[in-house]
């Protein structure tokens, strides 16, 4: 079932994230970022083709029998922007992210976040359609991120800039609760659990699993449970 894209929704998400008593991370060691949810709309079916080159873009990385790492078929309804970063990036290529970066001098969080939404998937949106921020979550690669909540207000026009994204995905919310999700792994390298969120034919792991955990948990369903502890596979740590 597909979620609504609507005002009831605008305000379940407005009013969940600001009873919650928000975790806040200081750490001067550790540089300071933003990314953005970016709540719109999207139509059922619409994503049939994975528009990115998937099969260069999974050259060499191992797979879970059963995925391909397509997205595909998780449109429908009420979505999040998800983007597959370009290859060439120095840090963190051809994974799974939510637009955002490094907060520049003198920024907010939020003016961070609404600035990576324009810079990477080429959407201007004000501060108003700020529903409120999630927990900060301390990555193993020495930043600390801030994850703010944005409603887009509709479908919106996305152009995503080609030296940074190879595609911008609309993902519906309802794929957030699959009953095969969240999905958690041990590894020898940290007693904490390892999340997993598993989307179309891929699985995404933490950070930007445990920021969608959390909108799920929290933004659609209520619940406080924290998602800081929860560990990045190794190859995030980088």
């Amino acid at each position: 079932m597909t979620i609504t894209y609507d005002e009831a929704l605008r305000d379940r998400l407005r009013a969940n994230l600001a009873a919650h008593d928000r975790r806040t991370v200081t750490d001067p060691t550790k540089r300071h970022a933003a990314v953005a949810v970016v709540l719109v709309d999207s139509e059922l079916g619409e994503d049939r083709v994975d528009p990115a080159p998937v099969d260069d873009w999974i050259a060499g990385r191992p797979m879970e029998a059963g995925l391909d790492g397509r997205m595909v078929g998780v449109s429908g309804g009420a979505a999040f922007l998800l983007c597959r970063r370009a290859s060439r990036l120095s840090a963190h290529s051809a994974q799974w992210a939510l637009p955002g970066g490094r907060i520049d001098p003198g920024e907010t969080p939020i003016e961070a976040a609404l600035r990576e939404t324009d810079e990477e998937v080429g959407v201007r949106l004000p501060e108003s359609a700020v529903l409120g921020l999630l927990d900060d979550y301390s990555t193993r690669s020495g930043y600390v991120i801030t994850p703010v909540v944005v409603w887009g207000g509709g479908r919106l026009e996305l152009r995503p800039s080609p030296a940074e994204v190879v595609a911008v995905y609309r993902i519906g919310l309802h794929q957030l609760q699959r009953e095969d999700s969240p999905r958690f792994i041990t590894i020898p390298e940290s007693p904490r659990p390892v999340v997993q969120i598993p989307l179309g034919n891929d699985l995404i792991h933490a950070p930007t699993g445990a920021v969608l955990l959390q909108l799920r948990w929290l933004g659609l369903e209520g619940r406080a449970d924290r998602v800081d502890e929860l560990e990045q596979p190794v190859f995030a740590w980088r």
